[in-house]
């Protein structure tokens, strides 16, 4: 078989590969969050920017999430995007539940959407589509406001090979 044939031959991908193989990709760890009567919110590290100019940014979601139906309502969401300080944060909002407010500071962005105080920046945002994806649905928004954190040692909270990890130095050093 000639090294073409074999790179293109069909065989079913390995799901625990396929999902082992992604979390090789390191990415920073959001918190979606919207306001229908009270705060709703989950993790997130599927978000990137899609356009800057119109403001368009994504993030893909669970179909079986339960907090996205009731933020899909409202028409608007916050992107939260934590900083190395947050993994609580993150942990608390990558489970189910309604608890999940309970004891975190927050104020409300233009379109009344949770913004967590602390979050390394933050985007106000009104979704524009959806798209279905498998188990996933993509959703994309308009960015209306953002906000920084500008602190000397505001650095992000990133996801790689299945756990937290933090920024260093090209020397290996503490960033």
């Amino acid at each position: 078989m000639s090294e073409y044939a074999r790179l293109n031959a069909r065989e079913p991908v390995d799901l625990r590969r396929f999902r082992d193989s992604l979390g090789l990709f390191a990415s920073g760890i959001t918190v979606i969050a919207g306001y229908d009567g009270e705060p709703l919110g989950f993790t997130c590290q599927s978000f990137y920017s899609v356009s800057v100019d119109p403001p368009l940014v994504s993030f893909s979601v669970m179909a079986t999430s339960s907090s996205y139906p009731r933020i899909r309502e409202t028409g608007k969401f916050s992107v939260n995007v934590l900083s190395k300080r947050q993994q609580a944060i993150s942990n608390r909002f990558a489970r189910k539940g309604s608890e999940k407010w309970a004891g975190v500071a927050w104020t409300t962005a233009a379109t009344q959407s949770p913004v967590i105080d602390g979050a390394l920046m933050w985007l106000d945002c009104e979704i524009r589509a959806e798209h279905a994806a498998g188990d996933h649905t993509i959703v994309i928004g308009e960015v209306l406001a953002t906000g920084l954190n500008d602190g000397k040692d505001a650095e992000p909270l990133l996801y790689y090979r299945g756990s937290y990890r933090h920024l260093s130095k090209p020397d290996g050093s503490a960033a």
